[in-house]
Order: structure tokens, then sequence, then C-alpha cells
């Protein structure tokens, strides 16, 4: 069988999903379309066959997304796969409508919703009519978390029976192994991994370190990832201070949580956060929204604790109530927040049931 990918990026395409694309190879031919990059050689390796696509992966440029369109309509055209499966916005909605025009079998997996579905405005409404186009004759649309379900089978975008959900990508466990909780020196050290822009809740985190700065409680805060908004200078101002320690984009970000006492992530939305579980998978313990697709991976008050959205002064407090928490309760934490994660979360599991849906 012939069975073609879209995706936009191939660090996420990589990261998340090899293990799904290492069982679909060994029974079928798998093409990924996408930019290139430099993961997309190990993609290959793998037995993948790479088709350099560009997308635009942030904006919405009329004449750029139309561009996509055709290319979309070229490669499945001229491949006519077997099954196409799509992540992300673009590659769901431009490689969604052509796979259906072209009558092949297609598969749509909504890993967020992104700003595009947190207003009411024109784009709001641009985006659900172009997904209800998109996602119409979708054999199954897999989601992350069932926050993201109900939103898209309430909108009318598509009905509950074509749907899947998923507990996020899952977490390798052997991968992510437990890792002895480290040594508290007087010091609680704070991790945030991702994308340093607004809704990720760079602002809340930042706010909130600074104030438990200012009144002397002992901490550090490593900063992982790359700059999505224009945050440059503003991170910059917070390291001067010693407010946090910024370490950019990481390969491997498995040494900075090993070194972490608590894994903090104050998004505004994510499909299922997959920082969260690999943190969790590792034995830390977690803080973070009280949103779909980050308390799936908290047991409150056991594992983690939970704060609401776009709220300094809630992340503040949690940040500060784990701070005061004996060292040996941190530690409890940690090993509740490992064993929750391998039995919820488990990769392994949740490929058994993907590629179960894609073959039936």
């Amino acid at each position: 069988m012939k069975i073609l990918v879209l995706a936009n990026f191939d660090i996420g395409l990589y990261r998340f999903r090899k293990e799904l694309l290492g069982e679909l190879l060994k029974e079928n031919e798998v093409y990924i379309s996408l930019p290139d990059g430099e993961l997309v050689k190990n993609l290959e390796e793998m037995g993948c066959k790479f088709i350099p696509t560009k997308v635009d992966r942030r904006g919405m440029n009329p004449v750029k997304d139309m561009g996509l369109f055709f290319s979309y309509l070229k490669i499945i055209g001229k491949l006519k796969p077997d099954k196409v499966i799509t992540y992300t916005i673009k590659p769901n909605i431009y490689g969604g409508i052509a796979a259906r025009i072209l009558r092949r079998n297609y598969y749509t997996n909504i890993t967020g919703l992104g700003t595009a579905f947190q207003g009411t405005g024109m784009v709001t409404k641009l985006v659900t009519a172009m997904y209800k186009l998109a996602l119409k004759k979708a054999k199954t649309v897999f989601f992350e978390n069932v926050g993201n379900r109900e939103v898209i089978v309430g909108k009318g975008i598509v009905k509950e029976e074509n749907t899947c959900t998923l507990n996020g990508a899952g977490v390798n466990l052997e991968i992510f192994t437990e890792k002895p909780y480290p040594i508290e020196e007087n010091s609680t050290k704070f991790l945030f991994i991702g994308r340093v822009m607004k809704e990720k809740g760079i602002d809340e985190l930042l706010y909130s370190a600074d104030r438990l700065k200012n009144e002397e409680y002992k901490f550090s805060l490593d900063i992982v990832g790359d700059f999505e908004d224009d945050y440059e200078g503003i991170i910059k101002e917070a390291e001067e201070k010693g407010i946090i320690k910024y370490h950019g984009l990481q390969r491997d970000v498995r040494p900075f949580i090993e070194n972490a006492h608590c894994f903090v992530l104050p998004s505004y939305h994510e499909g299922m956060a997959n920082t969260l579980l690999e943190s969790g998978a590792t034995g830390r313990p977690l803080i973070t929204s009280n949103i779909h697709g980050c308390l799936e991976a908290v047991v409150e008050g056991e594992t983690g604790f939970l704060c609401e959205k776009e709220n300094g002064e809630a992340l503040y407090d949690k940040m500060r109530e784990f701070i005061e928490l004996p060292y040996e309760k941190k530690k409890e934490m940690g090993q509740k927040s490992r064993k929750y994660i391998a039995e919820k979360f488990d990769k392994k599991k949740v490929v058994e049931k993907t590629i179960k849906e894609l073959m039936r």
C-alpha cells in the first residue's frame, strides 16, 4: 500500500511520529511531503521517501496558500496514494481538499486548534468554513483531546462517528525513562520547554518568576525553546536580572528535564502538550493550565498542579505552593507523575490504536 503523509515541520514529524511511521513502513511504502530540514535525513534513513514541499507555517498569505494547495494536487495526482494522512492546520485544510477532489482516502489529525478557534471574528469563521470543506469526506479525524473534538463536532465541521480521540501522540517510555529526582540544595529548579511566545504563557511565567524573586524565594527557572514572537529583548532583560536562564532551542531536552524539580507550562491552548508527557515520564511534577491538552497530564495535587490560563496570579500561587512543599513530597509527586503518564500515555498504545483506525 502507498501512504502519503503531509506535514509542515521535520522536527515535529520525527520527534512525535517516528514510531507510527516505523509501523507503517513495515508493510507499506511511505512518502512524506514537508519542507526540507535537518531531520529529513533521519526520516529517509527509516525508509520514508521525501517530497520537498514549501509550507508557510505562520500567517495567512492567500498566494502562498493557494500555491500549497496546487502543490498538493500535483503530488497526490502523480503519486495516487491509497491513503493520505495530514498533520497541522494547513496540510489538514489544503491537503484534505486536494485529497477529496482527487478521491483519495484521507485521514486528518487535529493536533491543536490554535488561535484560529479562540475568537468569533472573521478568521475563525473562515477557518471553520475551510475545515468544513476539507474534513467533509475524511475517513477519520483524529483528536488529541476531547475538548478539541467537542469544538469541531459542535461547529458541525465533522460528525462524531467519524472521529477518533487519542491520548495525544503518546510518549516513548524507553526514550523518556524515569530518572532519579534531583537533590534540592536550598533552591527549587523550574523548567519551561516550548516556543517562546505569548500563547505558551510566557508573560505569566515571567511575571510569576519576577514576583517570586522579589519575595526572595529560592528557585531557578530554565527556559528552553526558540523565539516565535518578539520576546528576545524581554528574555534578555529577564536573564540579566537573574530571573531566568535562557538556553535557546535544544535538540535533546532530556538533560534539562532530568535537572529540574518541576516542569511548568502555562499554555493558552494545546492539542496534547508533548513536553508535559515527556517531563512526567521522566518523573517530574507538572504545573500547567487547566485546559484540555494540558489537564489530562495531571492528577491535581498528586502529580502536579493546575491553574487558570492567562492568569499570572494563579500561576504564581502554584509555583510558590510547590516551592514550599517538603522535598519528600515533591519527590513523591514526581514518582506518581511517572506512573500516571506511563499508564495513560504509552506511545505503543497510541500507535496501536492509530494503526487499527487507519487500516480498518
